[in-house]
């Protein structure tokens, strides 16, 4: 799909184009409303406030699904989607996720938090109590696209798949994903049930999914979402060298946002402005409408802390690349060659 949003005849803009999310699951905006920034963890807090009335501007500028977790900002994610949704909820689809839980020392050990130790949990009683506290944090009866956040290698998938059937029987969730699997852990999801998507990191510096995972879900068809398509703002062309980042902000002491890589970025950046500038974008909207354009790619997530983030998000689903476009892009990006740390490398 070559444009995300097309112009109605009385040349007003028309509804955000929608793709179906896998088999069998719903029609989505192809951009979503992620919300780990939201969640202030890792970015430095968060205004409640600002971050409803980002929400409701991309809901406004029609987006029509939101995908959050209860690890961002242990529950205050969830909680501000809530809020934010609560007079709304009828249009609306909501995605949130299961598997890591904080102080209950079961499963998996992830990471250490102030809130205890996380642990990757995907067994049944554990999904069950996740989704019940997810369903009460969003004031929502059903979640209608519930995913694995991370995998738990205690618990074999084919449990967790069953307990995640259980549960959309019952009407608490609606279509299942998964997120931050292996080509092999699809494979025993979606021989274990049906799976409506897959959501990974992907971005122009973060494409390792491309040659083997992206392909296998397509050809089960499994919808791709795209998180962190602008690296967490590195591709955004607004970070600076000298970008001096808030306390408890990850960015901050990580390899992946100091000096020499951030400088490396926006000359690559810089390469690729003279597209932008053609289509009347700024960076970040010219790097999102790339995203959108890989034929990989189903869904695109985009976060918002405020309105201004939310309008030009959304009006980045507007350009129509052509194959030139896309080409010279891809071109600048080989001929860059950039080698970007992980955020926790």
């Amino acid at each position: 799909m070559s444009a995300a949003m097309q112009q109605s005849s009385d040349g007003g803009q028309a509804a955000m184009a929608r793709r179906p999310l896998g088999a069998g699951g719903p029609a989505l905006s192809v951009l979503g409303l992620g919300t780990w920034a939201i969640g202030g963890t890792e970015w430095g807090g968060t205004d409640r406030d600002a971050s409803i009335r980002g929400i409701h501007a991309a809901l406004d500028a029609g987006i029509d699904w939101i995908d959050t977790a209860p690890i961002y900002g242990f529950g205050l994610s969830e909680e501000i989607v809530g809020a934010a949704i609560r007079d709304r909820r009828a249009s609306v689809r909501v995605a949130t996720k299961g598997g890591l839980v904080w102080g209950e020392g079961r499963g998996q050990f992830f990471f250490p938090s102030p809130r205890g130790d996380v642990h990757r949990d995907l067994a049944p009683a554990s999904l069950r109590r996740q989704v019940e506290a997810s369903l009460q944090r969003l004031g929502v009866d059903h979640i209608d696209l519930y995913q694995t956040h991370w995998q738990d290698e205690t618990t074999p998938i084919a449990e967790t798949m069953a307990a995640l059937l259980e549960l959309q029987a019952e009407g608490k969730i609606g279509a299942i994903g998964v997120s931050n699997v292996t080509p092999a852990q699809l494979e025993a999801y979606a021989a274990a049930g049906t799976v409506a998507s897959v959501q990974e990191q992907f971005n122009m510096i973060d494409r390792q999914h491309e040659a083997a995972l992206f392909p296998l879900a397509r050809a089960h068809g499994i919808g791709v979402i795209a998180y962190s398509p602008l690296a967490m703002g590195l591709l955004s062309g607004k970070v600076t060298a000298d970008r001096a980042f808030a306390s408890g902000d990850a960015r901050g002491g990580s390899r992946r946002f100091s000096g020499e890589t951030i400088a490396a970025v926006n000359g690559f950046l810089d390469g690729i402005r003279p597209i932008a500038t053609r289509h009347g974008q700024t960076i970040a909207q010219l790097v999102l409408a790339w995203t959108i354009a890989q034929p990989s790619v189903t869904h695109v997530l985009t976060g918002v802390r405020n309105e201004a983030q939310a309008a030009e998000n959304v009006a980045a689903a507007a350009a129509v690349l052509s194959a030139e476009d896309l080409g010279a892009i891809d071109a600048a990006l080989a001929a860059a060659d950039l080698k970007v740390p992980q955020l926790y490398g």
